[in-house]
């Protein structure tokens, strides 16, 4: 499985990007504030406005760098597929990318996924895009079934879509290190191929 993760950024602001990071990911929106940014990142508080207005300008580069490392990520697996993977394996490496960044690989990226429905309406607004973006990845995927006729009759692509995600991400809500990350990998690959493809030819 290719890794696409950014070696980390040790500079100062890297270390409050960083902080930010795992206080989200671990807290939530919510309960992070700026004052546990800063201990994390062991600087004083008055210290981060040198490089941040304020905390949400910090949420919102922790999630936009987040979402990038969580699509790239899963297109980097996809593109390490042989060329005549089906789309079946290629559902499934990106089911398993997706888990396998969000539960070990990134705060970054634990920090998106756990936070992105909780965040205020000017901030969703502000990484919609990269959003989007991410959700091509898998509305190709789904259309491409689709095409080929693998999914269930009358099958929703916007609804599976949107479930699949969101299955995948609240992953980060309930797993906990005790959980072998294989376990549910294979799990959700049962559970979302089964759900998707009429059959396994593809």
């Amino acid at each position: 499985m290719p890794v696409d993760v950014a070696a980390p950024d040790h500079s100062t602001r890297g270390r409050i990007l960083a902080a930010a990071a795992l206080a989200l990911s671990t807290r939530g929106y919510a309960r992070t504030h700026l004052a546990d940014i800063a201990h994390l990142a062991d600087l004083q508080p008055p210290a981060v406005y040198h490089y941040f207005e304020s905390r949400d300008e910090i949420v919102a580069a922790v999630m936009r760098e987040g979402q990038r490392l969580v699509r790239r990520h899963v297109e980097a697996a996809l593109a390490a597929l042989p060329r005549e993977a089906g789309v079946a394996d290629r559902l499934a490496a990106a089911i398993e990318a997706h888990l396998r960044v969000e539960l070990e690989l990134s705060d970054f990226a634990r920090a998106v996924t756990r936070n992105a429905g909780h965040l205020p309406a000017d901030l969703r607004s502000e990484l919609a895009r990269e959003s989007r973006e991410f959700h091509d990845v898998w509305r190709s995927l789904l259309e491409q079934a689709a095409h080929l006729g693998l999914l269930h009759p009358g099958f929703d692509l916007h609804a599976g879509r949107m479930l699949v995600i969101g299955a995948l991400n609240w992953a980060t809500e309930w797993w906990r290190p005790n959980i072998p990350i294989d376990e549910v990998v294979a799990a959700a690959q049962t559970m979302v191929l089964s759900g998707l493809l009429s059959n396994r030819r593809g």
